[in-house]
């Protein structure tokens, strides 16, 4: 049998979103951002709603969302990207408005922004990629670096007597009334996979019904600023990550 026997469309199982450019992936290899872009671009693809998505990306590895994903975006100044969102979603209420962020980016310097757009209930969702380094600029601690983790800026180890505790950004953003949907998941598996894209589903829908903010935290891996081989990473992310930021939903009044 001929393989051009066997590639045809009704033999398909699974196949790749036409909103994925086709365009040299500049992440190193091994990284979360590629899995997460796609389970974004199957998001957008399965609700149909390309034409009435605007995605926000601010700095940090991040930004290079908008090289790989076929949707309108617009760039943000480092940390302000939920600022953006807000007068986006405002200005167009009938779409569907997104930021893709890092920790440094979110958790950081953008620590206000993300705090007050929440607060308001603004109708938008935010996607906060934690790998608890800062992976663009040399390895440096983040606010989410873990106790014990060596980085660039803490060579022995962070230490909370120096420079606190790691920061639970997502349960914080909980407890404001604004957020209707607050989850943590992570793209480590194809099962972990399948929960994220629900989760994503299910955060859009909810914005489609103008319910308040949804903020998806998705735990990843830095092999590149950890040090790691990209099977060592999953394997640290796992064993040290998650028993500090453990996947599941957090918050949900969605209601459905």
């Amino acid at each position: 049998m001929n393989i051009s026997d066997i590639i045809k469309p009704e033999n398909k199982v699974y196949g790749k979103s036409g909103l994925l450019l086709d365009k040299e992936m500049h992440y190193c290899p091994g990284c979360s951002h590629g899995t997460i872009h796609k389970i974004i671009a199957e998001t957008i693809d399965e609700l149909d709603i390309q034409e009435q998505v605007i995605g926000v990306s601010p700095v940090g590895c991040a930004v290079l969302a908008y090289d790989y994903i076929d949707i309108d975006w617009q760039e943000a100044a480092h940390g302000r990207a939920p600022a953006l969102a807000t007068a986006i979603k405002r200005l167009y209420p009938e779409k569907y408005v997104f930021t893709y962020q890092g920790d440094g980016d979110l958790a950081s310097i953008g620590t206000g922004e993300i705090i007050h757009t929440c607060n308001r209930g603004d109708s938008v969702t935010i996607i906060f990629v934690n790998n608890a380094i800062y992976g663009m600029t040399g390895g440096q601690m983040a606010p989410t670096t873990l106790e014990g983790m060596k980085t660039a800026t803490t060579p022995q180890g962070r230490s909370h007597i120096t420079s606190g505790f790691p920061m639970k950004i997502t349960e914080m953003i909980a407890l404001l009334p604004g957020v209707v949907y607050a989850t943590r998941q992570s793209v480590d598996t194809p099962a972990a996979e399948r929960k994220a894209k629900r989760s994503m589903i299910k955060a859009f829908k909810s914005q489609q019904l103008k319910k308040g903010t949804s903020f998806i935290e998705i735990v990843s891996t830095c092999n590149s600023g950890w040090k790691m081989t990209p099977v060592e990473a999953n394997i640290w992310m796992r064993e040290n990550m998650f028993p500090v930021f453990p996947p599941g939903d957090i918050k949900d009044e969605t209601g459905f």
